[in-house]
């Protein structure tokens, strides 16, 4: 008898988790439950991931995949980062274009689930998922909200919040033009309070640069309080295009910027 076949209970743990609505478990978690060796463990573990029931995106990381997902090869990112942010004790919110699509900005769909952090992660593929992990500094400071998945809670930074990191992370969102595509969509959902509120946690540029392309997106009238934000706190002007050439460019008197790209928004 196979090693795999003399622990029938790997099969039996793995569906008790999903009876109970969880689809994801640790090694050590299988270790305590089950009792058996860790090399036993590690042949059963193997056997159900070539049968395609289970797939380890993460060292020590399990997802259980369910039938509607065995063409995926995975649970959807949003399904699986939650606990396995909480697994590596990592706080974490989904962001970026990841973000504007809960939002409602579905311009262009993500290829890459965008994750922001405090600290380098590599990315990760689990299946056809593939997970991209960006360094954001004041992580804990970004305003957030949940969204319920069929596993649980995801969080993911309100669309004031996410409007300011497309524009400092913008070479991870397809350029500005792509920014300033997705902000005409994402601009319905943004309060102007909340906004300048949420222009604290973030390098004053990114301002400076949001307002001008809400402005060229159509929705100048989100940026009054973000307008009196940058001019109290703007003591230099920024460039439009970080690190490329100042060259001719022209001087935006009301949110101290260097417009030295064009910004081109296909609506």
């Amino acid at each position: 008898m196979k090693p795999a076949e003399r622990h029938p209970k790997v099969r039996q743990y793995l569906d008790n988790l999903a009876a109970s609505s969880r689809y994801t478990f640790t090694t050590a978690e299988a270790r305590s439950a089950l009792g058996i060796s860790p090399p036993a463990l590690k042949v059963a573990l193997s056997r159900l991931g070539r049968q395609k029931l289970i797939v380890s995106p993460a060292k020590g990381f399990y997802v259980i995949v369910p039938p509607e997902y065995r063409s995926l090869g995975c649970l959807p990112a949003d399904q699986f980062i939650p606990t396995l942010m909480k697994s590596l004790r990592l706080p974490y919110y989904a962001g970026l274009l990841t973000a504007a699509q809960y939002h409602g900005a579905a311009h262009q769909r993500p290829q890459e689930f965008q994750v922001l952090l405090d600290r380098s992660h590599r990315p990760l593929e689990c299946g056809r998922v593939r997970v991209r992990f960006i360094v954001r500094k004041n992580l804990r400071k970004v305003p957030l909200q949940s969204f319920n998945t069929p596993r649980g809670v995801v969080l993911v930074s309100t669309p004031e919040a996410t409007a300011l990191d497309l524009v400092g992370y913008h070479h991870h969102a397809g350029g500005l033009s792509q920014v300033a595509t997705v902000l005409s969509e994402l601009a319905e959902r943004i309060e102007p309070e909340a906004l300048a509120k949420a222009a604290a946690a973030a390098p004053v540029p990114w301002a400076q640069r949001l307002g001008y392309l809400l402005e060229r997106a159509g929705a100048g009238d989100k940026t009054g309080a973000l307008r009196e934000f940058v001019r109290a706190r703007a003591h230099e002007s920024a460039l439009l295009l970080p690190k490329a050439p100042r060259g001719k460019a022209s001087r935006h008197d009301d949110w101290k910027l260097f417009v030295n790209s064009e910004v081109e928004i296909d609506l």
